[in-house]
């Protein structure tokens, strides 16, 4: 007899909890498109607040130079690595220039 009350018992909260994670992880497709136009604005705002990065990076060296990664990182407010990275670009592209091969010596200015 407690055999049967357990496995039905069993049957009905097993049964919630298929339902519970299904009804969780279903998502109609308005909602979808939702997520997708939050990422893809996501997306566009980092880009967008990149791109201005960058341009204050080329401000700066226009009145400061030379300009050092801990400058960059102060005046952004970003981290070092985030720092080292809009610098590199800008040097990739060949809008400034590295002084100086490692650590506190490291600076950059802007080629004309």
């Amino acid at each position: 007899m407690y055999y049967l009350i357990f496995f039905i018992l069993g049957l009905v909260v097993g049964g919630g909890v298929v339902w519970a994670v299904r009804k969780k992880t279903f998502k109609p497709a308005a909602s979808q498109e939702a997520v997708l136009e939050k990422k893809e604005s996501l997306i566009e705002k980092q880009a967008r607040e990149k791109e201005e990065n960058r341009r204050k990076i080329l401000d700066l060296l226009e009145t400061q130079t030379p300009l050092t990664n801990n400058q960059v990182e102060e005046l952004l407010g970003v981290s070092d690595a985030t720092a080292t990275r809009y610098l590199e670009d800008l040097e990739k592209e060949g809008k400034i220039r590295q002084v100086g091969k490692t650590g506190k010596y490291v600076c950059y200015e802007r080629v004309d």
